[in-house]
């Protein structure tokens, strides 16, 4: 049966990105849930995050006759069905086995990005087969250059067209919530994991389907699978020595565009244009990496005064509605990627679940227009704020 089928009724029961939510927190582990859904130290910028959005209001206008609202959008030369692409998010398969290929079959049937995070749990070779044309691949920058130029060549070779840099990831952030969830790597079988398996069923039936979630993107230059190696790996070996000198090198090592992802500061932002670079993502991580930092939200607005329109600024941080979509594109996005509430659809409903998180996204965004009175991206930026 397909997702158009089955359509109506997941429109009834899960309408919105937090029903989704509550069902992925029923169907999988504690621990899996804890992973997706946390932040880092008291977590208080997954609260600000939010809060920054419910702080924008708009001013609608009426009697302007039948609306229809247009929503296609160009990024970086393509066409895309709507300006919201799926996030790169590492350890992908725990939060249900497969995940990346359900998204990258979402993003290739519906005409959105999906980036395939350098620690997701499959390859690019076997998700490039399923992304078709959508494909972005998003590189944790390896101190070993002969891996850098491994990763790079293997996701060109892929399908892969755009690469992804990602900058605030200095060091790994704590997360003291996943931590007493009992998260280790590799999982340990314990009596509560025992339970968590038998109190999870389908998620323990697919897991045991599709094997223990490997990073097998990286252990490829391991001489050992052994997932607690490669993790050793991932954290001795990426990430931690990006500068600007490394980001010239990326622009002249992969052929199409190169985007840097985490930039919250006016300064960094156009130094990121001064290199070359073809694009930025505002982004704090999620709220994942640094609970000192801003809401993204709220730096967005100077770094779009600062770039002023010479590279194509992407938002990404908090985005569960079509209407925080609208908001971020108000104030200057030329496009959002949303990361949980993606995962958030594939816990809940498996290989539907893109499908439906997209559908969310968009039925949401095109409402949300008509009820402000504006017909298109453009006219959006003309609305007025109360």
């Amino acid at each position: 049966m397909s997702y158009e089928q089955k359509k109506t009724k997941f429109s009834n029961n899960y309408p919105a990105i937090e029903d989704l939510a509550r069902k992925a927190k029923k169907r999988i582990p504690r621990v899996a849930w804890e992973y997706l859904a946390s932040g880092t130290g008291d977590e208080d910028l997954l609260s600000r995050n939010r809060e920054a959005f419910q702080k924008i209001t708009f001013l609608p206008r009426f009697c302007k006759g039948p609306l229809v609202a247009d929503t296609e959008t160009t990024l970086f030369g393509r066409k895309y069905l709507a300006p919201i692409g799926i996030a790169p998010v590492g350890l992908t398969g725990l939060m249900w086995p497969r995940a990346e290929h359900y998204l990258a079959a979402t993003a290739n049937r519906l005409k959105i990005p999906f980036c395939l995070s350098t620690v997701a749990t499959e390859t690019p070779e076997t998700v490039g087969r399923e992304v078709g044309d959508m494909g972005w691949f998003q590189l944790y920058p390896p101190r070993d250059t002969a891996i850098r130029d491994s990763l790079l060549e293997r996701a060109q070779k892929a399908g892969f067209h755009t690469l992804v840099v990602t900058a605030d990831v200095p060091m790994a952030s704590r997360r003291e919530r996943t931590k007493r969830a009992g998260m280790t790597m590799p999982p340990r079988i314990t009596p509560k994991m025992i339970w968590e398996g038998i109190t999870h069923p389908a998620w323990t039936l697919f897991t045991l389907r599709n094997g223990i979630p490997r990073l097998r993107t990286v252990e490829h230059y391991t001489n050992n699978n052994d997932i607690k190696f490669v993790s050793g790996f991932v954290g001795n070996r990426l990430g931690g020595t990006l500068d600007w000198d490394y980001c010239k090198e990326l622009k002249d090592s992969w052929e199409g565009p190169v985007v840097l992802k985490g930039v919250l500061h006016p300064s960094d932002a156009l130094k990121a244009v001064e290199v070359g670079l073809d694009g930025i993502i505002v982004s704090n991580h999620g709220g994942r990496q640094f609970n000192g930092a801003p809401a993204a939200l709220e730096a967005l607005p100077a770094i779009v005064q600062a770039v002023a329109g010479k590279v194509p600024l992407i938002f990404d941080s908090g985005i569960r509605t079509g209407l925080d979509i609208m908001r971020a594109l108000y104030l200057g996005a030329d496009f959002v990627f949303a990361g949980r509430p993606f995962l958030y659809g594939v816990a809940a409903l498996g290989k539907y679940g893109g499908d439906h998180t997209t559908a969310i996204f968009l039925d949401d965004l095109k409402n949300n227009m008509v009820q402000l009175g504006v017909r298109n991206l453009k006219e959006l930026r003309s609305a007025e704020l109360l």
